[in-house]
């Protein structure tokens, strides 16, 4: 639950948006319907690892399969779990102005702390457009905002438009997932002493501190769910440690390296299978194996095939195998 005035959002984010932030799967049934069980057990993993807080309805949410409806409901769940003791945000970008301010004041008015958005989309050709529709968002709530750049909402910002972006009052941050590296190592030489930049990958760590810039939060990813365990939660340490500037690299190299390159192989092999749309299908069974509530995907996307299962599962029981520290119990 934010407590904090407008004016305070950037010192806000500055105290509070540190270490691993999670992004959350929306788990469907059989049947195809909202998984509330699953999402609350998901929930509660995920808190159980360490993490610093959580976001919903994100990419990896599938958001835009969602009903107002469901998006609410989501919504309810996590910040019940939440209870007001865990910070958390919610993805609020649509298409339709009234939309997207109807779900901010949802997510404000049952609790949240934070709010992210992205381009519209399909009509967003241009920063300038993007900068207005930001704008409009943050005139309506009080809330601390951060931008979300991606090349899945048709449009990536340059490091200059996102500067103009977060010089709007409570836009706090951007998350940085353009997959263009330059790209967010130029946002952080240009804003990284203002506004919280955050690309949700560790290379920008290690390339932080070879080029002197300091990342102060992973925001966010599915790594911490899907590497660690609660007995066993190497990534979010690391995480939390080199956020501060103290990069363990035993520790990555140890119980790390291995997953991120097998993560790697199936995250880059699945977008490259589907042309360049996020790899939801393979991050949601990877959660199955690590025993959370995944079920199938929603058109247009597509699950996994048998055999992509079977390949995947044994990757991470051959992992587990070689190497028992870096993953948990698969099988």
């Amino acid at each position: 639950m934010a407590r904090y005035h407008r004016d305070e959002a950037q010192d806000w984010a500055r105290s509070t948006l540190r270490g691993q932030w999670s992004t959350l799967m929306t788990p469907f049934t059989s049947s195809d319907e909202l998984d509330q069980a699953g999402l609350r057990s998901n929930i509660r993993h995920v808190r159980s690892l360490g993490t610093t807080g959580a976001g919903c309805t994100w990419g990896m949410g599938e958001f835009w399969s969602l009903t107002r409806e469901e998006r609410f409901l989501i919504y309810d769940v996590l910040a019940d779990e939440a209870a007001g003791e865990w910070p958390i945000a919610a993805h609020v970008t649509h298409t339709s102005l009234r939309e997207m301010l109807a779900l901010a004041d949802h997510a404000r008015g049952v609790g949240f702390d934070l709010l992210i958005v992205a381009p519209p989309y399909f009509v967003t050709k241009t920063e300038a457009q993007v900068i207005e529709y930001v704008a409009l968002l943050a005139a309506a709530t009080p809330l601390a905002i951060m931008f979300y750049n991606s090349p899945q909402f048709g449009i990536v910002m340059s490091a200059e438009g996102l500067k103009r972006i977060c010089d709007i009052p409570n836009v706090v941050g951007v998350k940085e997932a353009s997959f263009d590296r330059q790209l967010t190592i130029d946002t952080h030489r240009l804003i990284g002493d203002t506004a919280i930049i955050s690309a949700p990958d560790e290379w920008v760590l290690f390339k932080g501190r070879e080029d002197g810039f300091q990342q102060q939060v992973m925001f966010a990813n599915t790594s911490d769910w899907r590497f660690d365990t609660p007995d066993a939660n190497h990534y979010v340490q690391f995480i939390d440690r080199a956020t501060r500037g103290d990069i363990d690299d035993d520790l990555y190299n140890k119980h790390l390296r291995p997953i991120k390159e097998l993560s790697d192989k199936w995250w880059q092999g699945q977008m490259q299978k589907s042309k360049g749309s996020l790899p939801v299908s393979m991050v949601k069974y990877w959660g199955e194996l690590m025993g959370m509530a995944g079920g199938s995907v929603r058109p247009p996307l597509a699950s996994l095939s048998q055999s992509e299962k079977d390949e995947l599962a044994r990757d991470l029981r051959v992992l587990r195998d070689q190497i028992p520290a870096v993953v948990g119990d698969t099988r």
